[in-house]
């Protein structure tokens, strides 16, 4: 079951028929609002938006851990996050679509990265933390609707909410980072801790602040406008990929949790005996 995280701009799939509405509440507290069951072609699916109905949630205000276990409890096994994105090279231009394939957490700490901890120890792999199969997945439907799509970037998440200084662009430039947000930490790695495959498809809006020439530093209104802008041709692909089938779930992520426990599990409480059993679904 594939589920769809809305990111700047999308609060709603028009194109989708709703089935349901469903309220959840996790053990890790509220998702950032009700998780929409839907249909979009040939496609059953879930949609959440991440920021909240009408942006009310900051980036560092997000409830990851609820957003992604209440996918979970669903049966989502597949996740395609959408994301405005800053590109950190010049390769990738405003409008293009990018699919991270690597993250580079320079989050400050504020976020809840992890499922784990009180008493459950894990350590998962994340040495590839995408979804190979996602990302050939999207980028064969760009490549035959005529968008351009890159396959191989690093992704920088930063804290936010304030755009980066100058000093900071060039850092993750020299760091090997190609496209700078603010969401996908701590979402790629939970969802790789619930054993679902994740991918997210970047919508290009500005050069950051990188450049010599200070004319092309990113403003809000102006990722706003590029995004919009950039929107359609999003939602276009979409529908495209909801005509036909789904990938194949990568088998690794879906079995992630299998080496992963350290915590004896005849010593876990009731209550995270349920939780973390919900993750290994």
């Amino acid at each position: 079951m594939l589920a769809i995280l809305g990111g700047t701009g999308i609060y709603a799939l028009d194109e989708v028929e709703v089935l349901e509405e469903i309220e959840i509440t996790t053990p890790f507290g509220e998702p950032s609002g009700k998780v929409v069951k839907g249909r979009w072609g040939t496609q059953e699916l879930f949609f959440l938006a991440r920021h909240g109905a009408g942006h009310r949630l900051l980036p560092h205000e997000i409830n990851y851990r609820a957003n992604i276990f209440a996918l979970k409890s669903l049966g989502v096994t597949q996740i395609l996050g959408l994301s405005a994105i800053g590109s950190l090279s010049e390769e990738m231009a405003p409008g293009d679509f990018v699919m991270p394939d690597q993250y580079f957490d320079w989050t400050k700490g504020k976020r809840l990265q992890t499922f784990f901890g009180a008493g459950v120890a894990a350590h998962v792999s994340m040495a590839e933390p995408v979804s190979a199969n996602l990302v050939t997945w999207v980028a064969k439907g760009a490549s035959q609707c005529g968008y351009k799509l890159h396959a191989v970037a690093t992704y920088a998440c930063v804290e936010g909410p304030r755009l980066g200084t100058r000093a900071e662009s060039l850092f993750l430039c020299q760091a090997g980072c190609q496209v700078v947000g603010m969401t996908n930490v701590p979402e790629v790695f939970l969802a790789r801790e619930a054993q679902i495959c994740y991918a997210t498809l970047g919508i290009v809006t500005d050069y950051d602040c990188w450049m010599e020439d200070s004319a092309m530093h990113v403003k809000a209104t102006e990722i706003f406008e590029q995004y919009g802008r950039s929107l359609g041709n999003a939602m276009s692909l979409l529908g495209y990929l909801m005509k036909g089938p789904l990938p194949p779930e990568d088998p690794e992520i879906r079995t992630a949790l299998s080496y992963a426990l350290l915590t004896p599990r005849e010593t876990l409480t009731a209550d995270q005996c349920v939780w973390f059993e919900k993750l290994t679904l």
